[in-house]
Order: structure tokens, then sequence, then C-alpha cells
């Protein structure tokens, strides 16, 4: 007890002792010889500027962050079914933005029923990424697996014959026949599968029993006994017609035993090595290059075209849409074939609601009158223009149209939204303004339904825009202005009676038209200007108030060169009614 006791006693006091120690070291003496409590120390706050090594990481793991969705989408989501020109697209790609348009367009393309706002595929392929994990997964998720690609890219088998526990396995005469022990395996069988054929079997072998099947081109890879000797004897070997130790110097790829018998053309090694190819790669995508084309955000430039849409109203839920498309001769590759030289173009548009749901679309074959090859230099100058009707409802829409040239493979696309107008029979409208380069009437018993530019009674052929954006026309030109007037409120004739009716053939309304010099920094000039009574317009068109047609030739020799604005001024006095319209020129 004694010991106990000292030995605690002196605990106690080196605990002490320790105690003052401590207190000692965290004083400081101060000038008068006073002890002070010493000072903690001070946290540096001034920031060290950032190496140019620190730079680099931080932007690096920046970089790694935003790109972390797109990674995923496109490493994980889409890996099995995109191809390796969309996906080395998309890597070109410099903005969110344009990465989103991307799989926005992606998916559009593999839609089958692009007339409907579901796209049964997206949501198909999602189901199968959900199953693979959840059916397929062993250590690594199911969609990384074997099976889970297959299943992704092609859907659930027509037939699977199952082995998950190996065992006794008695072996087709193809593969050699007789009993073995197998690994687990699968064999899954496709009647038909786009780019591979009929019949396609695929075999998956977990060799090592841990659940990770993978994807095997070798039939006798799942045979457990292949390297026993005297074990899992196929028929052959059995009847002395093969030798076990032969199957270790096949060349073809197998440990097969069935010694010199020829195997089925189906497990000929380069048929199975071409399958196994085509399994790695990305599923068929089912539609025509042009509209292939159409659903990619990649642009191409190779055959300039230029496109612009117009509207004529017909009725309050019908709007006739002219797209006008031109081509330069010069863009176009010409083959000489006995002496003539042909260009072929072929043209697809599309026009979808801005919730991509399919509206309608058009096809359109372009062939230039052929020319004597030795003509050629002379004759590919010059523009060729057409133009596609088409009846819209009044609403927003989306134009993509996309051009390829047969004879060198160039292409070109172009995207628009249109904005088709509503005709309100209480409201005074306007047809789009077109400034035209050929404008005159037409027996309408003469026209074929194939005709382009008719409106109406009239052929109307829209100058297409110039390098600057705007219709170019020389001075020594004339320039076609056309336009169509809806719901002038008609006006009162009397009646013989002396009473007063509304007129089918009046209405008290003006159109005024002015050019506009462009002047630098806003500084414009209103160099020409005309007035034009509706009744007077309505008179020489043989019209009514309620749909009237402006028509005008303007001569430009008195105009400088230079870029103008033409403004068109309605009004329709009864209803106090006023609309505008403007449009752009060039004089060279």
């Amino acid at each position: 007890m004694r010991k106990v006791l000292a030995y605690s006693s002196l605990f106690v006091l080196c605990s002490l002792c320790l105690l003052y120690l401590s207190q000692s070291g965290a004083t400081a003496q101060s000038s008068d010889g006073k002890q002070a409590p010493a000072q903690p120390a001070k946290p540096e706050t001034v920031a060290k500027p950032k190496s140019a090594k620190d730079i680099k990481r931080d932007e690096a793991r920046l970089k790694k962050e935003l790109e972390t969705p797109y990674k995923k989408w496109l490493d994980e989501e889409v890996n099995y079914i995109i191809s390796d020109e969309e996906k080395k697209a998309f890597k070109r790609l410099n903005t969110d933005e344009e990465r989103e348009n991307f799989i926005e367009q992606f998916w559009l393309r593999r839609d089958p029923t692009p007339d409907t706002e579901e796209n049964e595929y997206r949501e198909e392929h999602y189901r199968r990424i959900a199953y693979a994990n959840e059916t397929f997964a062993s250590g690594i998720p199911g969609w990384k697996t074997d099976r889970g690609m297959i299943y992704i890219k092609f859907g659930p088998p027509d037939e699977r014959e199952e082995h998950s526990s190996g065992g006794n396995y008695e072996r087709p005469i193809e593969e050699g026949g007789g009993q073995t022990s197998t690994f687990p395996f699968e064999k899954w069988r496709y009647r038909y599968l786009e780019g591979l054929g009929n019949d396609v079997n695929i075999e998956f072998v977990d060799t090592t029993m841990t659940g990770e099947y993978h994807m095997t081109m070798d039939p006798s890879e799942k045979d457990a006994l292949t390297y026993v000797p005297g074990a899992g004897l196929t028929m052959y070997e059995q009847m002395g017609l093969a030798c076990k130790a032969n199957r270790f110097t096949r060349t073809d790829g197998t440990t097969l035993g069935t010694g010199s018998m020829p195997l089925p053309a189906s497990m000929d090694q380069f048929t199975r090595l071409e399958q196994y190819a085509n399994l790695q790669k990305p599923p068929v995508t089912k539609y025509k290059d042009l509209e292939a084309i159409i659903g990619t955000s990649i642009k191409y430039n190779l055959l300039p075209m230029q496109v612009r849409a117009d509207f004529i109203p017909v009725t309050e839920s019908t709007v006739i849409t002219n797209v006008t498309i031109q081509f330069d001769r010069k863009d176009f590759q010409y083959k000489t074939k006995e002496g003539l030289a042909t260009a072929s173009i072929e043209v697809t548009g599309r026009i979808t609601t801005i919730a991509r749901k399919f509206v309608t679309s058009f096809d359109e074959p372009i062939q230039p009158d052929p020319v004597p090859a030795e003509l050629l230099e002379g004759a590919a100058k010059g523009p060729v223009i057409f133009q596609k009707n088409l009846n819209l409802k009044p609403g927003l829409y989306r134009l993509d149209v996309v051009a390829k040239d047969v004879n060198s493979g160039n292409t070109s696309t172009f995207e628009k939204a249109l904005t088709v107008p509503h005709l309100d029979d209480d409201r005074l409208s306007t047809s789009s303004l077109i400034l035209a380069d050929i404008m005159e009437p037409v027996d309408k018993k003469s026209i074929n339904l194939r005709d382009h530019f008719v409106i109406g009674n009239n052929k109307v052929r829209p100058r297409m825009d110039g390098a600057d954006g705007r219709p170019n026309f020389r001075r020594d030109e004339k320039m076609s202005i056309y336009l169509q007037l809806y719901n002038f409120e008609p006006d009162l004739v009397a009646n013989t009676d002396g009473t007063k009716k509304l007129s089918e053939k009046k209405a008290d309304g003006v159109v005024t038209l002015e050019v506009v010099k462009n002047g630098p920094n806003g500084a414009n000039e209103v160099v020409g200007r005309a007035d034009y009574e509706a009744a007077d317009i309505i008179k020489q068109n043989h019209g009514a108030p309620s749909e009237v047609v402006f028509e005008n030739r303007l001569p430009l020799a008195g105009f400088d060169p230079g870029q103008y604005t033409l403004k068109l001024t309605v009004l329709d006095r009864k209803r106090n009614q006023t609309v505008t319209d403007s449009a752009l020129f060039t004089i060279n």
C-alpha cells in the first residue's frame, strides 16, 4: 500500500511540474521585466499570387467540371449508339448551346415518328440502360458489361438460352458432340439485325465464375474441361477421329475437338470475326443522307445557297408560304458525257413546329439544261432559282433545307424560323413585300402545277439576296414591287332609291411609296415618293376591297448607286388603320 501511495504522490508532483513549465513557456518577458502573455501568431492575410502551374490546374479542374454532364452523355448514355463522325463533331463543339442543339438533333435523327411529340427511340434507349444496370451488373454497372452493350444496342434477343450455373452440357455436333462440364454461359439469338443479317447468335461466358460474362468468338471457351487431360472428350475424340491434344494446334482461334471435320459456314473464323467486329459498331440509322444532314448540327458550306420565305394569306387558317432557293451555277460540279456537261442538285426541305413536330416536307431535283462541253465556261455563270409553294396554318415554324450536289457530294444546310401571319378580317393587313426582277401576268388556264413563282394571276420572281444581304439591282433595270393588301373597309355607294350600301368595288384608302437613300450614321434622305388611291388600284386590277393587289415597276436610272430602303405605308381612312412594310435593296 505504501508503494502505491508513493507512486501516486510522485505522479501528482510530475504533473504539477509539467503544468508549471507549460505555463512558463506560454509567457514572455516584457520590457520592464514583467512577464506578459505570449501573443498568438497572426494568420497571414495577404494572398500569394497563383503560379502558372496552379492556374493551369484550376482551369483544367473547371473545364472538367463544366464538361461533366456532356462527357457523361457522350461516354455513358450514347456511347454504344453514336457514330464516329457524330462523336468527332460533338468534340469539336465549343459552347453548351451548341452541345444542347447537337443532342436535340441527335435524337431527332433517330426518331421513328417525327410527326409526334414522343421520341420512342430515345425512351426505349433509356429503358434499356435501366434494364441493363438492373440485370447485368457484376461489380461494374450493367451498361458497361458485354451483355449490357448488346442489349442496349439491339434490345432483347428473340431467344435466350441461360446456363447460369454451368455444369453438364451436351455439345451440338458442330462443336464436336459429346458431354462436358462448362462455365456459366448464355446464348442469345436474334432472327435479324440491321447490318448483321439473319440468324445472329452471340455467346457470353463467365470463365471467372464471378458473374462477369464476356462476349466470345470461340464457341469452345465455355468448356471447363478443355485443359483437363482425358476429360470432356468430344464424340469425335471418343471415336478416335480426333485427338484432344490437337485442339491446341488449331489456327482458327478455337479449341474445338472436331478434328479435321469442316465447320459450318456460320462458324468460319472470318465470319465469326466479322460478326464480332460488327457487333461493336453503333446500330444503323435508317434515314436517307439528306434527312440525316438536316438532323445534325454540323454545317456544310461547300454548296452555297440563298433562301427566303414569303407569306400570302388566303384565309384565316391558310397561308401560302413560298420558299425560294437560289444557287450560283459556278458552284455546281459538272459531269461531261458524250460532249455535254450536266449538273444535278437534290434539295430536301422540312417544316416542323418549334416543338419539333413534323408538319410537311419537300424534295426537289434541280437539273439545269445540258450545255456543250466547249461552252461550259460561259454557261456556268448566273443564278439557278426555284420556288416551293406550301400551305401552312398561321403560327411559328422551323424551316430546315439541305442541298446536295450529286456529282461532287458537296452539301449545304440552311435553317430559319418562319412566323406565318394570321389574317384578321377586322383589321387592315398585308402579305410579304416582294422586290422582284420578274413580274408579269399569267393565264391561269395554262398554269402548270409545277410552275414556280405564280401568285394568283401573276408570276412574281423575287430578286434574291446579294452578297451584302439585300437584293441587288442595276441602274438600267426596273425594280418590280408586289404587295397584297387585305380588308379595306368598303366605301358607301348610293342606291337608286337614295339609300346607301357598302360597295364591293370601292375603298377609301391610300398607299404611299417612299424610296429612302440610306446615309452614314442614320442620315437618311427621302429621294422618291408617290401616293396611290386604293380605289384606283382596285379598279385597275378588277379586284375588291377585301383583297387589293398593289403592283409597281420602279425605274432605277434616276437613282445614284448605293443602299436604299423601300417603304410602303397603307392607310384605310374608313377604319383609321395604318400598316407599314419596308425592304432594303442596293443599286449598283
